[in-house]
């Protein structure tokens, strides 16, 4: 059996996290040089593995949502209390959106029917759930509490990858909020 392509996934994998870095540390508008630099590689081998910069948002976008999708499964949000589940919830999008930053972000590049049926699915369930337990509020729509906490998760993104908030921190604060407003 060749080693080869697990050779190529290794490298491609490394030039995904380096990518992930760069563009959450300098935007955007980060070169294909700078993060062939910062993965280690020649730009031409940047290329061979992601042949145009659309190519390489792409494979970002769908390793943010693999990972997420991942997180959020592994925390198994039907098992426990709502309270629970949404620390849980919010420590799965904290801890991948501080490494996909410009991925995750309405409008961002992951978006559309497979983000739905993966994300938005597990979260409105979640969300249904409380309001027919009476944890979270049945006056709002569960729709709307998830378009109001994904503003939370958007706006703690940032301060989740700040060395003195990381992600622990940032998600008990962000889930406090969500939970109990900002009443003292």
């Amino acid at each position: 059996m060749s080693r080869k392509p697990a050779l190529k996934d290794h490298l491609a994998t490394s030039v995904l996290d380096a990518a992930a870095a760069v563009l959450t540390e300098r935007g955007t508008n980060a070169s294909m040089a700078d993060i062939a630099s910062a993965a280690g590689v020649g730009r031409a081998t940047l290329y061979r593995y992601f042949p145009t910069r659309e190519a390489l948002l792409a494979a970002l976008s769908e390793a943010a949502l693999d990972e997420l999708a991942e997180r959020i499964a592994a925390a198994r949000l039907d098992t426990v209390p709502i309270a629970e589940a949404v620390a849980r919830l919010t420590r799965a999008f904290l801890g991948t959106g501080s490494r996909y930053t410009a991925f995750l972000r309405p409008g961002g590049a992951a978006a559309g029917h497979e983000v739905d049926r993966r994300l938005g699915r597990p979260v409105l369930a979640l969300f249904r759930r409380g309001a027919a337990e009476g944890t979270l509020r049945g006056d709002v729509p569960p729709e709307v509490l998830f378009t109001l906490y994904a503003g939370l998760i958007e706006a703690a993104v940032p301060l989740a990858g700040r060395a003195d908030l990381g992600v622990e921190r940032t998600s008990e604060a962000t889930t406090g909020l969500f939970l109990k407003g900002a009443v003292a």
